[in-house]
């Protein structure tokens, strides 16, 4: 499943303000990155250098927007590589959750009469009685995404190959009804 980029970012964001581990890679520009390509690499799929490499930053949406492009490009080099995975949108759940749920259902060979149960758990908080509960995060304040933000972003992400920011979030694969 992937998101909006820039929605990962901002909820990421929220989650180190009582995360010290995560605040701590913000902090530090993002070494878990750098990890996560270690273990990419060791799996045998090529990253681009760009989303991996720690980095400093200006902004508090570079770090976020760089881990959910990370698992874009794994994805998509899954994909490259011939392997068939299939990939579904976050927006498209939230937007159309019924429809959603039996597309998934039926890709994965599982009963569609599922679909009707599966929706239900969009009602709760996924995250309910911890410590990233949309209770104990929802009040820190998002980081904005200004122009010249988006502009330094967009010149990371098409490095990455993935996605850029304002145009359609779609990568090859994806489920959709």
């Amino acid at each position: 499943m992937y998101r909006d980029l820039v929605a990962v970012a901002k909820s990421l964001y929220r989650v180190s303000m009582i995360a010290s581990s995560l605040r701590l890679e913000y902090l530090c520009g993002g070494y878990i990155i750098n990890l996560r390509q270690i273990f990419a690499v060791h799996c045998g799929v090529d990253i681009p250098d760009t989303i991996c490499k720690p980095m400093s930053s200006d902004n508090n949406l570079t770090f976020g927007v760089l881990y959910a492009a990370l698992n874009i490009a794994i994805y998509v080099d899954l994909r490259r590589r011939g392997f068939d995975v299939s990939a579904v949108r976050y927006e498209d759940l939230v937007a159309r959750p019924l429809d959603m749920c039996r597309v998934v259902l039926e890709f994965c060979h599982l009963p569609v009469s599922l679909a009707e149960l599966a929706v239900k758990a969009f009602d709760v908080d996924s995250q309910a009685n911890t410590g990233i509960a949309k209770s104990a995060i929802g009040h820190f304040k998002e980081p904005q995404l200004t122009p010249q933000i988006k502009t330094k972003l967009n010149e990371i992400l098409e490095k990455c190959g993935v996605p850029l920011i304002g145009e359609p979030n779609i990568i090859e694969g994806t489920l959709s009804c």
